[in-house]
C-alpha cells in the first residue's frame, strides 16, 4: 500500500479560471500566465502555483478596469458628439452629475442605470460615462419627472384643482394619513417589532385596540378589500434610520396574496426609499437644532 502511494503523482497546486472565448483575451492571459494550461475535464484554464488564485484575481481586476476605462472613453466621446442639454445634467471630471428635485419616479428611473450612485454629501446622482447610452434612453422620463417636481409646477397643479372634487379628495387623504392608522386583517396581524411594507410605505406597527375598519374607508384611502374580510385599525409610526438600516430585506417581491392582505416584508428598494426619507428628516432636525442653538447663543450674548 505504501509503495502504491509513493508511485502516485503529486497533486499540482494552483487555481482555475474561466475566460471569454475571444482570441484577444486568451492571448493576453497566456502572455501573463505562460505556464497556464487548458483543462478539458474542468473546461477551464489552470494556473499552477501557491499564489495562482491571487494573481488571477489581480489580472481579472486589471482587465475589468481597462474595460471600464475604454467604455468610459467611448461614452465620453458619445456625449461630446451628441450631448444631453438640460439644466438637471452637468458634465464633470470622469462622470455625469444629475441634480433634481425629489421624485419617486425619477429615483426609480435612475436606479435602473448601471453604476449610478447617490452622493449624499453633495445631494446629487453620479453616472459614469460608460452608462451614457442607458442614461440617454431614460432621460426623457427623468427630466419630465424633475420638471413635475419643481415647486412652481406643484403650485400650478394645486391652483388648477383648487375647489374641485380632486382637491377635496386630496385633502381627505391628507387628513386620513395624519391619523396614522392602517387596516389589518383581524386574523392576520403584522408583527410589531419589524419594519413592514404597506400600501402607504414602510412603517413600524405599534398595536391595535380592535376597532373595526369599515370597507368603504379602506377602499377609498388604502387598498381594495373583499366584503367578507374583517379588518381592524392598527396604529403605526415611522422607523428611525438605525432601525431601517438594520432591517434585513425580503429576497422576493410581494405576492398578490400579500398585497391583498395589505402588508409584506419590505424589499431592498422599499427600504432604500425609507432610509433616504429617514436620513433627510434627521438632517432637517439637525439643521433646525443647530439654528436654534445658534439663536440661543446670540440671545445670551455668547
Amino acid at each position: 500500500m505504501e509503495k502504491a502511494d509513493q508511485n502516485r503523482p503529486p497533486t499540482v497546486v494552483g487555481a482555475t479560471t474561466d475566460l471569454p472565448h475571444d482570441r484577444m483575451t486568451v492571448g493576453r492571459f497566456r502572455t501573463s500566465f505562460p505556464r497556464a494550461r487548458w483543462n478539458d475535464d474542468l473546461k477551464a484554464w489552470f494556473v499552477p502555483g501557491q499564489t495562482a488564485q491571487k494573481r488571477i484575481g489581480r489580472w481579472l481586476a486589471q482587465m475589468e478596469a481597462e474595460a471600464d476605462a475604454f467604455a468610459d472613453e467611448k461614452g465620453r466621446d458619445a456625449f461630446a458628439f451628441d450631448p444631453i442639454e438640460s439644466r438637471y445634467l452637468e458634465a464633470a471630471a470622469g462622470m455625469l452629475q444629475i441634480r433634481t428635485p425629489y421624485s419617486k419616479t425619477l429615483v426609480h428611473e435612475i436606479r435602473e442605470i448601471p453604476y449610478a450612485r447617490w452622493d449624499a454629501d453633495r445631494r446629487l446622482w453620479t453616472v459614469p460615462y460608460r452608462s451614457f447610452e442607458d442614461l440617454r434612453r431614460r432621460w426623457p422620463k427623468i427630466e419630465a419627472a424633475a420638471e413635475r417636481s419643481e415647486p412652481e409646477a406643484k403650485k400650478a397643479r394645486h391652483a388648477a384643482i383648487k375647489g374641485t372634487d380632486e382637491d377635496t379628495a386630496s385633502k381627505a387623504k391628507t387628513r386620513e394619513r395624519r391619523r396614522k392608522r392602517y387596516p389589518v386583517l383581524v386574523d392576520n396581524v403584522p408583527p410589531f417589532d419589524h419594519a413592514i411594507s404597506t400600501h402607504i410605505g414602510v412603517v413600524f406597527f405599534t398595536g391595535t385596540d380592535g376597532e373595526l375598519a369599515d370597507a368603504e374607508t379602506v377602499r377609498a384611502f388604502y387598498f381594495d378589500v373583499e366584503d367578507d374580510d374583517e379588518y381592524a385599525w392598527a396604529s403605526w409610526r415611522q422607523g428611525s434610520l438605525e432601525e431601517l438600516v438594520t432591517t434585513w430585506p425580503a429576497r422576493l417581491s410581494p405576492s398578490d396574496t400579500e398585497r391583498r392582505r395589505g402588508w409584506w416584508i419590505p424589499t431592498l428598494d422599499a427600504l432604500r426609499d425609507a432610509r433616504r426619507d429617514a436620513r433627510s428628516k434627521r438632517k432637517s432636525r439637525e439643521r433646525r437644532n443647530g439654528a436654534t442653538s445658534s439663536s440661543e447663543r446670540t440671545t445670551d450674548g455668547s
